[in-house]
């Protein structure tokens, strides 16, 4: 039997494909000891600190604060700067702009306790929220961290030696792959690629539906095992 693989950077309260990427993969290996990406301007905003909201019927960024570090350093290594009050204030967000949502009081009996984790490591944060919510979702995946395995080579490489590392015969690409993504270095190292293909669907009020928001969202308006 196949065992498929995807590998990702443990992203904040992600999308719903990324929750999808889980759902399909048999093991889902967390990127924490890649370098911490940047934004195009050079400051810390990335998918791993910031996502979007419904926020006044827009989608809109909620940001996680980082304490600043130099290029280079890895994703497991970042810490949350709770020198500012943004747990309180996502809380405040919520309820603004959600407490009429149909599954207001479970989603916030899931996410409540998330932020109030006094945990500071960016990278344990995610994980942890991510695999709180997979559970919720019914996902059965195994989850690995990168830095427990023994891998090498850098961007497609170091994809297919962690897809090796962890004991997988396929990789499981996201959509937006195929720009940057060898194809061939994959079946150098014997393994399959399949590709996600995840296209969204609205869920709850198709008026006020917006793809690629947070699946905070989802878990307001929906909350179904996917």
């Amino acid at each position: 039997m196949t065992v498929l693989v995807a590998i990702h950077q443990p992203n904040f309260f992600p999308w719903l494909g990324y929750f999808d990427k889980i759902r399909r993969a048999d093991t889902f290996i967390f990127l924490d000891a890649v370098d911490y990406p940047r934004s195009g301007s050079g400051g810390m905003g990335s998918w791993t600190n910031r996502v979007r909201l419904n926020i006044q019927g827009q989608a809109r960024w909620i940001t996680c604060p980082l304490k600043r570090v130099d290029l280079g350093t890895p994703i497991g290594k970042v810490l949350i700067d709770d020198g500012q009050p943004w747990r309180p204030k996502l809380l405040r967000t919520l309820e603004a702009n959600y407490r009429k949502a149909p599954r207001y009081a479970a989603a916030m009996a899931l996410i409540e306790p998330l932020l109030g984790t006094p945990e500071n490591n960016l990278a344990a944060f995610n994980i942890s929220a991510i695999e709180t919510i997979a559970v919720a979702l019914k996902l059965k995946t195994r989850f690995v961290l990168q830095s427990s395995l023994e891998s090498a080579g850098k961007a497609t490489e170091l994809l297919a030696s962690l897809v090796n590392a962890a004991g997988g015969d396929a990789y499981l690409a996201g959509g937006g792959a195929s720009g940057y993504q060898e194809d061939e270095v994959f079946s150098a190292h014997g393994l399959e690629l399949v590709y996600q293909g995840f296209v969204p669907r609205p869920y709850g009020d198709a008026d006020r539906f917006i793809p690629g928001l947070s699946v905070i969202d989802y878990l307001m308006f929906d909350g179904r095992p996917l």
